[in-house]
């Protein structure tokens, strides 16, 4: 199965997944319970005034490569990335295909300062409530699996939420889901279509890229020395997972990876 076939599956599943939440806690519950939103750790601006701008990812398991740290806990790992040098934490929350759940940001969030990205498959404005009363500070929102009305209406809302917004694209194309409420910008180095992961995804559309939005680039980043040339054509936010989580001992290893980046 094709990465695309396997992106449609999982977007079937999840509206199935958010309309039967949605009919046993009605998102009327979910809007009292938020009240008055409070302010969120601003992803954008940590990793505009980071020198490394690593969002360490916590994942158990991708559809591709299946379980890669099944016992992984939400209640140490981010806090160890924070202690190794983090910038900004990406945490999976799909339970289905990646084995994760919000709780595991319910569980990261009292261990650490540092903003939380909740990394999921957001089709619909439930999951925004979801993710603020969890205590993440910002959502992906991928432009494959929505229309531009659909990321304008889902990014308006998160900022009503006090939610910053990373907006994955895989192509130029995509960059017509961009609007006022989209922070940053991730390029997704996992080329939709294949299960091939290749970073000079981020590196030829760098040029194209809007300089008014923080860009990112997702996946793929294994040798350290990459963070120079991608920073050094635009690029302030790196998010990495694998690298880190399929080791005994993932704080160590981004340890590693923070400390090769700064060695001149």
């Amino acid at each position: 199965m094709q990465t695309s076939d396997i992106l449609q599956t999982i977007v079937n599943h999840k509206r199935q997944e958010v309309q039967r939440l949605m009919e046993a806690i009605p998102a009327a519950t979910l809007e009292a319970r938020l009240g008055n939103p409070a302010p969120c750790i601003s992803m954008s601006k940590a990793l505009a005034a980071s020198t490394t701008g690593i969002i360490a990812e916590f994942k158990r398991r991708s559809p591709s490569k299946g379980w890669i740290k099944a016992d992984a806990d939400a209640s140490h790992i981010p806090a160890g990335y924070e202690r190794a040098g983090a910038t900004a934490l990406s945490i999976l929350t799909d339970e289905t295909f990646f084995g994760g759940s919000l709780a595991d940001i319910v569980a990261a969030r009292p261990t650490t300062c540092l903003p939380i990205l909740r990394k999921d498959f957001v089709v619909n404005p439930y999951q925004l409530y979801q993710a603020k009363l969890s205590g993440a500070d910002a959502v992906l929102l991928i432009a494959a699996i929505l229309t531009p009305q659909e990321c304008k209406e889902l990014a308006h809302i998160a900022h009503d939420l006090r939610l910053e917004t990373l907006l994955e694209i895989h192509n130029e194309a995509e960059l017509s889901h961009l609007n006022d409420d989209i922070d940053m910008l991730g390029v997704n180095n996992h080329c939709l279509g294949t299960f091939h992961t290749d970073v000079k995804c981020s590196l030829s559309l760098a040029a194209s890229l809007p300089n008014d939005r923080l860009a990112v680039s997702e996946s793929g980043i294994t040798p350290p020395a990459i963070i120079a040339s991608l920073r050094e054509i635009g690029y302030r936010g790196f998010l990495i997972g694998e690298t880190f989580m399929k080791t005994s001992a993932p704080e160590q290893a981004l340890a590693h990876f923070v400390q090769a980046i700064q060695q001149p």
